[in-house]
């Protein structure tokens, strides 16, 4: 007979199986458009401190910021001052890789055009990272357009590998640049306290999203990937990212590096997708295996009164 004491010992050791049974969820953050998404609207002090508080929303994260050079510039010239706050980021052990010098889309830019981008794209960054003894390694396509047609998708993928890039894909894309356009205007007008009040249901979108792209890649793989995650320098993120950094550990992910994420298998699935519309990999994925239509039904949407503040249409 197994006394009470034995049975408690065994709930204990079967939670315990159960639990290592569950992996922890994982997730590479990825951060777009450095030095600021807003450099054209926010004077440089601004933008300094907004730089300084992304910085330390994400030190110990093992995230990557994607520059575009030509924010790097003020009147055509490159600014010491902002490629400092690019040294900033190094500094604080967060990887930079490239995002094309001006962040032109590939599905409106003939390819020999894009690749020059991306080549004026690393002219600060590639010696930049080498005072760190590093060299850019990722590539993330400006609004996720990855080429229309085989040819230009074959040549991309060649170039990129040449010049000893790896593209950095997106599983949890978002309408987070909406709630950042409606953020930054309230702040243009003068409205600070209206604009962080969009804060806490920011939050709950993107903790949404990530909800249904869990969802998506069971659907898809029987199981939970390691997701990267997508947003953007802004004032917006220099203000929410320690509240939403917040919720999505209490969901339990692990902010791991890209390398770790991209390990899994599932980042290995054939991508048959050529369409116009830049979308997340596990909707890639999912047209290549033609999923029905019902696999992308009931995806968050950003609340109409947000696009209304942003003054959009939609995502």
């Amino acid at each position: 007979m197994i006394g009470r004491l034995g049975v408690f010992g065994i709930v204990l050791a079967t939670a315990a199986l159960v639990r290592a049974e569950v992996p922890p969820r994982q997730m590479a953050l990825t951060i777009d458009d450095l030095p600021s998404q807003e450099v054209a609207r926010a004077d440089e002090s601004a933008l300094a401190a907004r730089n300084a508080r992304i910085i330390a929303a994400l030190k110990g994260t093992h995230a990557v910021g994607f520059v575009n050079e030509d924010k790097l510039e003020v009147d055509g010239r490159v600014a010491t001052h902002r490629v400092q706050w690019l040294r900033d980021w190094l500094a604080a052990g967060i990887e930079l890789g490239n995002h094309t010098y001006n962040h032109n889309g590939l599905h409106q830019t003939p390819i020999e055009a894009y690749e020059r981008s991306i080549l004026d794209g690393e002219r600060v960054l590639r010696p930049l990272m080498a005072e760190f003894d590093r060299a850019p390694r990722w590539f993330r396509h400006p609004y996720l357009h990855a080429g229309q047609d085989d040819a230009v998708r074959a040549r991309l993928d060649a170039f990129l590998a040449e010049h000893g890039y790896r593209v950095a894909p997106v599983t949890v894309d978002n309408g987070e640049w909406i709630y950042a356009r409606a953020y930054a205007l309230l702040l243009d007008a003068g409205k600070r306290r209206e604009a962080r009040a969009l804060i806490p249901g920011y939050v709950d979108y993107m903790e949404a999203k990530c909800q249904f792209f869990e969802q998506a890649s069971k659907r898809l793989f029987g199981r939970e990937i390691p997701q990267v995650l997508l947003f953007h320098a802004n004032a917006l993120n220099a203000d929410a990212l320690p509240t939403l950094l917040e919720r999505l550990r209490k969901r339990g992910y692990a902010f791991v590096d890209l390398d770790t994420a991209l390990a899994d298998p599932a980042y290995r699935h054939a991508d048959a997708y050529r369409g116009r519309a830049g979308i997340s990999w596990l909707h890639r994925w999912a047209i290549t295996e033609k999923k029905p239509k019902a696999f992308y039904e009931g995806e968050p949407a950003v609340p109409q009164h947000v696009l209304d503040l942003a003054g959009v249409e939609g995502e």
